[in-house]
């Protein structure tokens, strides 16, 4: 008999993944915070940490399909600042999914 997979809570943003990316952003606004909250740790652990564009556009590629929007949606929503020139990025915000 197969161990039941570990059963994930409704507001949980990894159900959106699958094999640990994300292929398509949800629908619903709650849910696109949850999830892009959750990716911006995972791709930006440091917080303060400068990362060239290119870096971070490899980073997300690692998480989703469209590492494009998925920055642009951090930068929306005020999770990562970015320089004038979009040379540099870097996240400001801390949320619930930082280490303690």
């Amino acid at each position: 008999m197969e161990p039941t997979p570990a059963r994930q809570l409704p507001g949980d943003p990894q159900r959106f993944l699958r094999s640990g990316r994300l292929e398509a952003m949800p629908r619903r606004w709650r849910d696109k915070l949850a999830v892009t909250r959750y990716l911006a740790v995972r791709a930006m652990p440091v917080l303060l940490e400068p990362v060239t564009e290119r870096e971070l556009t490899d980073r997300l590629s690692e998480l989703t399909l469209d590492p494009a929007g998925l920055r642009r949606a951090m930068v929306d929503q005020g999770l990562v600042q970015r320089t004038r020139d979009g040379a540099e990025y870097w996240r400001t915000e801390r949320t619930e999914y930082d280490e303690s």
